[in-house]
């Protein structure tokens, strides 16, 4: 049994740790911290857990260097650029932490991450020591981990529907294009011109079109699992939704397939992965049959007489794409059942 802290947990990520947490059989306390509500309690800012915190946590939201000091592991759900103090605390003081921001997802590529997210880092030898949190990539590495920088919900849906082309060997990589929709919590819980319901209902749109953060990580996951240099052309859009994340992904091939083939070669790759899962051939992914579940759903499609793979990924951009993922390596490091927690029952509607 462990003691887990969340720093940040009235965010949207924050509260969906709650949620789970609340529930883990491994987790016997929960210390919760929020900049925004500290002295409140969390059933003041979320309803929805009146009565659902006894023998956990009273709710209360402290301090955040009073969760450091109570907490075995350490789960900060907070904007980019603030992570760094709180790992180095628990690195420091034997704790496991695990991020869900952008700030311990890039290795040692400082310049990347100084790139697109405007902030130098202050103890590169943390980042060294962190392992990217995807566990169908880096499973072992994970369990043997102190830091984890725990995935984007967009780069989740798209590495999974990408990796068996990769080890399969079937891809030409100079150019892969991902053409993702995100719900709008994906965009935080603070309020901005882009979320609010005026702007974003009944209406769909791209954004950050050949510049958002999440391209060059879908391109190092790419590098790093295939030894290759791949070509990204990454396209996010905003769909008036709450959550969920549909990636279709086009993937040119080195020669012509069939939809038989390629399903056999990602059903063969995930076989033995209990939170993915390769759809029979015919049926769609959708978002609705991934939603509040650590699942992502994949089909495939041979396209273009078939020289061309056609992927559709799926997933809940809360749950596998953000506080799922994160709880499913803690599991992980802990040496929990990596299910524990997790194993939602995925609704019908």
């Amino acid at each position: 049994m462990i003691k887990a802290g969340i720093i940040g947990a009235t965010g949207y990520a924050g509260v969906e740790l709650v949620r789970i947490l609340l529930k883990h059989s491994e987790v016997e306390k929960l210390f919760l911290s929020s900049v925004s509500f500290e002295g409140k309690n969390i059933t003041e800012v979320y309803p929805n857990l009146i009565g659902q915190l006894a023998g956990k946590t009273d709710g209360l939201l402290i301090n955040a260097d009073k969760v450091l000091e109570a907490s075995d592991v350490v789960f900060a759900a907070l904007p980019n650029g603030l992570a760094e103090p709180y790992a180095l605390y628990c690195e420091e003081h034997g704790k496991k932490f695990v991020d869900l921001s952008a700030d311990f997802r890039f290795g040692n590529d400082e310049d990347t991450y100084v790139e697109y997210y405007k902030k130098n880092w202050e103890h590169k030898e943390l980042h060294e020591k962190a392992v990217y949190g995807l566990p169908e990539m880096n499973r072992d590495k994970i369990k043997g981990a102190s830091i984890i920088g725990n995935p984007g919900c967009y780069v989740t849906a798209s590495t999974l529907a990408i990796l068996p082309a990769l080890k399969a060997d079937i891809a030409e990589t100079s150019l892969i294009i991902v053409d993702a929709k995100s719900g709008v919590t994906g965009a935080g819980r603070n309020p901005t011109m882009t979320n609010q319901f005026c702007e974003c209902g009944e209406s769909f749109s791209a954004y950050k079109v050949g510049s958002h953060r999440h391209q060059p990580e879908i391109a190092r996951n790419c590098r790093e699992f295939s030894g290759k240099e791949t070509g990204i052309i990454f396209t996010p859009h905003l769909i008036p939704q709450n959550r969920g994340i549909l990636s279709t992904v086009y993937i040119p091939l080195k020669k012509a397939m069939t939809t038989a083939e390629i399903h056999k070669i990602y059903a063969d790759f995930y076989k033995t992965e209990h939170f993915v899962r390769v759809l029979p051939e015919g049926t769609a992914a959708t978002t609705r049959s991934v939603r509040y579940t650590n699942y992502c759903d994949i089909q495939v499609y041979a396209v273009n007489g078939g020289k061309t793979l056609e992927v559709v990924s799926v997933i809940d951009n809360m749950v596998k794409g953000s506080a799922g993922q994160a709880v499913q390596n803690m599991n992980l490091m802990c040496g929990f059942a990596e299910t524990e927690g997790i194993d939602f029952v995925p609704t019908a509607f």
